[in-house]
């Protein structure tokens, strides 16, 4: 268990649920780990900031994580967590490793929002 204030997934089921359910999801698939705290803090401080997009976490070592394991954009990432960003469905930006909130706020905004950096 991830003991973060984000929307937790559990399952394949629920992750699959989240983003068809969602137009804007961004999970963090990480450990209670010193690389993935800093990320979980940043996802919780921008949700009241970015109330169209679904915030999520996810437990790496959890078996039903495979859904974000194996997903082609990430392949090639070797540390954690694994940050994807779904629109209407689909992957489109998946990061890796410490994020700062500049960072993820861009990736927010770029990528999922289409707007101008705050």
């Amino acid at each position: 268990m991830l003991y973060t204030n984000l929307t937790h997934l559990e399952t394949a089921a629920d992750l699959s649920r989240m983003i068809a359910e969602n137009e804007k999801v961004m999970v963090v698939c990480g450990r209670m780990g010193a690389q993935c705290v800093p990320v979980y803090r940043v996802a919780e401080s921008l949700e009241n900031s970015y109330r169209e997009v679904r915030f999520c976490d996810m437990e790496f070592d959890n078996p039903e994580s495979f859904i974000v394991r194996n997903l082609p954009e990430v392949e090639d990432f070797n540390s954690i967590p694994f940050t994807v960003y779904y629109q209407n469905g689909y992957v489109v930006k998946a990061t890796s490793g410490i994020q700062t909130k500049e960072q993820i706020t861009g990736n927010i905004n770029e990528l999922i929002l289409k707007r101008e950096k705050v």
